[in-house]
């Protein structure tokens, strides 16, 4: 039996993450783990070097009393996280999920999420965290580092859960797109969705190579696959192929450039995980 990883984090997100990891589990007959970390912001100590104009004895008693203070505020911390386990626990079980466990750890979020990907068939997180900036659609802070730090499928689970009927393959014919291509095919998560395939490239025989090879391999795996070249700038017509097609869900490879390059032409990952309204598979 195959484990999801599931990251709550008492956000409005942290709900679609356990009906989307609810969904998935259902279809592939998972068990679900699920995960919160404490970081640094939650359970670190307050500063010791406050002020020098304080006398020394008044310094040592506001120490204590801060001391005190962190110490709570650590204590009230490991409570909520484990009132989020436990509620996000709950809804996994109404919604059949027949076996969930939890795990509450401290440290960073990303070396947690890699120390625990080893066993685990994918990692369901949401694309927004507390901290992010919703007004600006700005996507969680870690989402881009944990994808990029694990080697496991990461599912970017969108602000609300709704059915899924269809999903689109976007193919460059790179690694990443080719692995999510032989994933679909042996998945028994996508079985009896709708596919469709999009190649977003000028129309050449070279590019109706490739995604015929991936059409071949869909089609070895049970699909009946819809597949199109479409010229232009991926994100563009990749975000509007998803609206026009009603997608529910899109499935690609993720972050097949360095963070330096990304900062000088942008991330089509983080693009379409930003423009698109749906849920996001992505694979490395």
């Amino acid at each position: 039996m195959t484990k999801l990883i599931a990251l709550v984090d008492g956000s409005i997100y942290s709900r679609s993450v356990c009906d989307h990891a609810a969904w998935i589990a259902g279809r592939t007959g998972s068990t679900v783990e699920l995960l919160h970390v404490l970081g640094r912001r939650e359970t670190g100590s307050a500063p010791a070097d406050l002020s020098g104009s304080i006398a020394l004895g008044a310094r040592s008693s506001l120490l204590e009393e801060l001391s005190a203070h962190d110490e709570q505020r650590a204590k009230l911390a490991q409570k909520r996280g484990r009132a989020i386990l436990d509620d996000a626990k709950t809804v996994l079980e109404d919604a059949g999920v027949g076996e969930v466990t939890t795990r509450l750890r401290f440290g960073d979020i990303v070396e947690t999420a890699a120390a625990f990907e080893a066993d685990a068939e994918m990692v369901v997180i949401g694309k927004r965290g507390e901290a992010a900036d919703f007004a600006k659609l700005h996507l969680g802070s870690n989402l881009e580092r944990i994808v990029r730090s694990i080697r496991k499928p990461v599912f970017v689970a969108a602000r609300a859960f709704k059915p899924i009927d269809r999903f689109l393959i976007a193919y460059d014919g790179g690694t990443s797109s080719l692995k999510a291509v032989d994933f679909v095919a042996r998945s028994r998560l996508f079985e009896g969705l709708a596919c469709r395939l999009l190649t977003v490239a000028p129309d050449t025989p070279e590019s109706r190579r490739r995604l015929d090879d991936a059409q071949a391999i869909l089609k070895a795996g049970g699909y009946t696959v819809d597949a199109a070249v479409m010229p232009g700038q991926p994100d563009t017509v990749i975000a509007r192929f998803v609206e026009d097609e009603s997608i529910d869900l899109l499935v690609m490879g993720a972050y097949g450039h360095s963070r330096i390059r990304n900062l000088i032409i942008g991330s089509t990952t983080s693009e379409m995980i930003r423009a698109c309204k749906i849920p996001v598979a992505l694979f490395r």
